[in-house]
């Protein structure tokens, strides 16, 4: 089959809440476009975005995926992103690359607050969006409502692109602010021009008008016309969308139903006459680059990578936009060589040879390239990348079989290539393997894809808690005396240490004050040794801090003793005098910035103080209007589900950072409970293992 000529580029990201119906829009965007000749729907799990495994079991996005496709010549990728906030940084690694972003939503004023966090990335990086109202065949409010709702949680203003002809609350039409017609939506087919509705009128004029007043904003040439009453041209219209939107200063909204196709073609029109150019978004994000050849007409190919896959017959599969210059085959980039290279539709590649800027495609054989990574000959140049978005929930994980241990490492390294949200440690006190990420469903995904991917089953459990010990009180002179005969040369080794607590923090410290050699040198090495061996392992069964012991007296044996004789002396004192010592429960502390809307600031204050936690300060976040930082400390062991409870009392969008701070007492009644619990997981451990 003959390919269309292409006379243009858009990449457009699709992004929204869970369930706004963004994968449904995007089955619509390319049924109207002709990429595919049916539509698939969520529910069957026949969609092209949702092709994994994972997304069709849950019914919902667990990645970015891209479907490539023409319209009027003109070439659109469509970026599908998930819409849970456990993926968020799916949805950000890939906004980066795009022209535009079309910002799904529905006619719920209650829901429009999740949209706040993605309207502040957008801003932030100055990505051109405008939204799109789907489900507007359930609306239950009016226009007004909703939008007034949505300009509350933009920093850019909002402008209607459309007025919905609503008939008992379902959508039958729009009216195109710009020319002023009116249109009648039909299933299957483009809508056709209808008479003005002239009980709309009214509403209308006044939507039209402040389309029109906000453009003035920006340009003075129209807000000369409007003083004047001078009709602007719809010429003139469209051109100050087309600048304003580039230049992220207004946010067009659309409205539709996408299940039905309805307001599609209007939204695909609109990107075709309003969208940024490539060169416009390539060239706002290079100018930010001092490194950069003053030379902008440079060929040199620079290209971001916006994620990468595993996939099960193709290995490595690279999402690049191409910033500047051409991609080809066999080209070498960052000392690499470029393998394969294809458009995306869904899980469906077409091979081509050669991709020019402005296009977003796959690339194979990029080993050692990592999501973010810019892609270029010139070492020097390196595109700004997105945040890593700290972990906020662990769990540990076993291998089921314990042959697969060994496969273990590097499936994980795999699965945080594809996903750079997650981490997994090898925990030095528990030596639990911990698999951190951004929330229940978002680890479970991750290890559903170490089973189907890599064969992998895991088993998992709450990681334990590193908890630690120290002591209240000092010991003196508490002897350890190792004496062993067995024929020969035997072991002895006497010694004399005074423990005593050290302030929080201060961690270990060991000293002599031995006189006239009654502990020859060479052997008290080996006296710091046993001690610090002992404090592994306290009388509470947890590692020993904060504590500092000096060697005060022995004896030795000028045959038998030895190093190793005085390491099994001190830990016979240690393991003595530590019990005198009354050692106590330690537990870590967090130090948590929590970012939350203003109205929910009281929830978060009683969820903290509820879960033992310590409020520092809470005050306004100083560039986003109507959100607070609330800084307080929290038991690590009340951590755990803290976000799936923050995320319960703030409609999901209440986040945190958190760092370790300190070690602390850990209150006495709480502290048998947690002893009883240890002790009971070990008696049924030891039970089990018989």
């Amino acid at each position: 089959m003959t390919e269309k000529v292409r006379t243009g580029l858009h990449s457009i990201a699709i992004v929204g809440p869970y369930l706004s119906g963004k994968t449904t829009l995007v089955e619509s965007l390319l049924f109207v476009t002709e990429a595919i000749s049916r539509k698939g729907s969520v529910k069957d799990g026949n969609t092209i975005s949702d092709n994994s495994p994972q997304a069709r079991e849950r019914q919902m996005s667990v990645e970015v995926s891209a479907a490539s496709t023409q319209f009027q010549d003109v070439d659109f990728t469509f970026i599908d992103t998930p819409g849970s906030v456990e993926f968020a940084q799916e949805t950000y690694n890939a906004l980066i690359g795009v022209d535009a972003a079309i910002v799904v939503c529905e006619p719920v004023t209650e829901k429009v607050l999740t949209l706040a966090p993605l309207f502040k990335f957008l801003d932030d990086w100055e990505i051109p969006h405008l939204v799109f109202v789907n489900k507007m065949d359930k609306a239950n409010i009016h226009v007004l409502e909703i939008l007034n709702a949505l300009k509350a949680v933009s920093s850019r203003p909002l402008v209607a692109h459309q007025y919905p002809i609503l008939r008992k609350e379902n959508l039958i039409g729009f009216i195109d602010l710009v020319s002023e017609k009116a249109y009648h939506y039909h299933s299957g087919a483009a809508a056709d021009i209808v008479p003005f509705p002239e009980a709309l009128k009214a509403e209308e004029h006044a939507a039209r008008e402040e389309m029109l007043e906000t453009l003035a904003d920006f340009d003075d040439h129209l807000l000369e016309e409007l003083l004047e009453d001078i009709e602007p041209n719809q010429e003139e219209i469209i051109k100050d969308l087309k600048l304003d939107l580039g230049s992220d200063l207004v946010v067009p909204v659309f409205f539709g139903v996408a299940e039905q196709d309805y307001g599609v073609r209007p939204l695909l029109s609109a990107l075709l006459k309003e969208a940024p150019e490539p060169q416009t978004t390539a060239k706002r994000r290079l100018d930010n680059l001092n490194c950069l050849s003053n030379d902008k007409n440079s060929d040199t190919p620079i290209a971001q990578v916006l994620k990468t896959y595993y996939t099960p017959q193709g290995g490595k599969l690279s999402l690049v936009r191409i910033w500047q210059g051409n991609l080809s085959e066999g080209m070498t980039l960052n000392g690499i060589r470029v393998g394969s290279m294809y458009r995306l539709l869904g899980q469906h590649q077409q091979h081509i040879n050669t991709a020019s800027s402005g296009e977003i495609v796959a690339l194979t054989r990029l080993e050692g390239i990592k999501t973010g990574d810019t892609l270029t000959r010139d070492s020097q140049i390196e595109l700004p990348r997105v945040e890593r978005l700290e972990p906020v929930y662990a769990l540990a994980i076993v291998t089921e079989k314990r042959n697969d241990e060994v496969k273990l490492s590097s499936a994980l390294t795999k699965l945080l290539e594809e996903d750079v949200s997650l981490a997994w440690e090898q925990h030095g006190d528990t030596h639990e393997v911990i698999l951190w990420g951004q929330g229940e469903i978002h680890l479970q995904v991750s290890l559903d894809r170490l089973r189907c991917k890599y064969n992998l089953p895991m088993s998992t459990h709450l990681p334990k808690v590193p908890y630690k010990e120290t002591i209240r009180k000092t010991a003196s002179s508490i002897r350890g005396r190792y004496k062993h005969q067995s024929g020969g040369h035997g072991q002895f080794g006497d010694v004399y240490l005074n423990i005593q607590p050290l302030p929080r923090g201060e961690g270990f410290q060991f000293g002599e004050s031995i006189v006239g050699g009654v502990v020859p040198k060479q052997y008290i090495p080996g006296v710091e040794m046993g001690v610090r061996e002992s404090l592994e392992h306290g009388p509470l069964g947890f590692p020993v801090v904060d504590v500092s012991v000096t060697l005060t007296n022995g004896s030795y044996h000028n045959v038998d003793s030895s190093e190793q004789a005085f390491k099994l002396a001190a830990r016979q004192a240690m393991q003595t005098g530590m019990s005198e010592c009354k050692p106590t429960l330690l537990e870590p502390i967090v130090r948590l910035q929590v970012k939350t809307p203003n109205e929910f600031t009281s929830k978060v204050l009683q969820l903290l103080s509820g879960r033992r936690g310590q409020i520092l300060a809470y005050e306004a976040i100083n560039n986003w209007q109507g959100w607070d930082n609330v800084v307080g400390y929290l038991p690590q062991s009340e951590m755990q589900n803290f976000i799936i409870e923050l995320r319960s009392q703030t409609l999901g969008v209440g986040s945190f950072n958190w760092e370790y701070d300190h070690l602390q007492e850990v209150p006495d009644k709480l502290a048998d409970r947690i002893l009883a619990s240890y002790s009971d997981a070990n008696n049924n451990s030891n039970s089990n293992g018989k």
